[in-house]
């Protein structure tokens, strides 16, 4: 067991853009490069599984995998530094789109998952119904012509997920196949808690999809995180990945508090 907590452990991140429209996934796709440019800074290593583009080149759903660099010299844990990031995220400024100057409040939801240990999740092939389909990009144009994306359905628990991004369908597969494990990785873990009291499911719950955890507001160049009642005055740097000063703020808050 001590040995397994040492090993440096991945995490799944899935933002989704959420009410807002257009502007939603503008920010979601903000988001993105704000936690892929920290991730440089970390010498983590990025793969995307899957991603959905809106029209004007938003992102209505993208899941990521961030993984230490094992001979980079890639800082430890990832999940443990991300999972923090987990929860709505508000983001107030005026639209691109928008004529009449008028500021516009979106959201964007981020789930952080543990990228299951080997052994952890055991799933059956005959468990699983595998469709395939043709890649689509932003605007419904379509990547290639041949049949490289797949959908891949749990059948015991009625999970569907998708994976597109890479031409080789075998790629995609095993993608698809690593966001489902971290699904069922998640939804073990969520069983295993209803079943503890509630006091403690209050300690651990992962209720922080749906809380908003965080408010972007770019006219006052201010991003506020509503766990710590802090607010940090350098928004744009912040969009930048240099997300540091925030993380640290909330890992003083979580240990002076235990």
């Amino acid at each position: 067991m001590s040995e397994e907590i040492l090993q440096p452990q991945a995490a799944i991140i899935e933002i989704r853009a959420g009410a807002g429209g257009e502007e939603a996934a503008l920010f979601a796709a903000d988001l993105f490069r704000m936690y892929s440019k920290y991730s440089d800074s970390k010498n983590w290593k990025k793969t995307v599984l899957n991603c959905h583009y809106s029209e004007l080149g938003g992102i209505k759903q993208i899941i990521f995998e961030l993984t230490p660099h094992q001979r980079a010299g890639g800082g430890g844990e990832v999940f443990s530094e991300m999972e923090k990031e987990a929860g709505v995220h508000r983001v107030q400024r005026i639209p691109t789109t928008e004529k009449s100057g008028r500021i516009h409040t979106s959201t964007a939801s981020v789930a952080v998952l543990p990228k299951p240990r080997k052994g952890k999740i055991t799933i059956n092939p005959n468990d699983l119904k595998v469709d395939t389909y043709k890649a689509s990009g932003p605007g419904g144009q379509y990547v290639n012509k041949r049949m490289t994306a797949v959908r891949i359905t749990h059948l015991p628990t009625g999970l569907v997920v998708t994976s597109q991004t890479e031409r080789n369908l075998q790629q995609n597969r095993e993608n698809a196949l690593s966001i489902l494990e971290a699904k069922l990785l998640e939804k073990k873990e969520m069983e295993e808690m209803m079943k503890m009291g509630r006091e403690r499911r209050l300690q651990i719950g992962k209720a922080q999809r749906a809380e908003k955890i965080r408010t972007y507001n770019f006219p006052q160049n201010r991003v506020t995180d509503h766990r710590i009642k802090k607010s940090f005055h350098n928004l744009e740097e912040i969009m930048e990945g240099k997300l540091k000063p925030v993380i640290s703020a909330l890992e003083k808050s979580v240990s002076g508090t235990d």
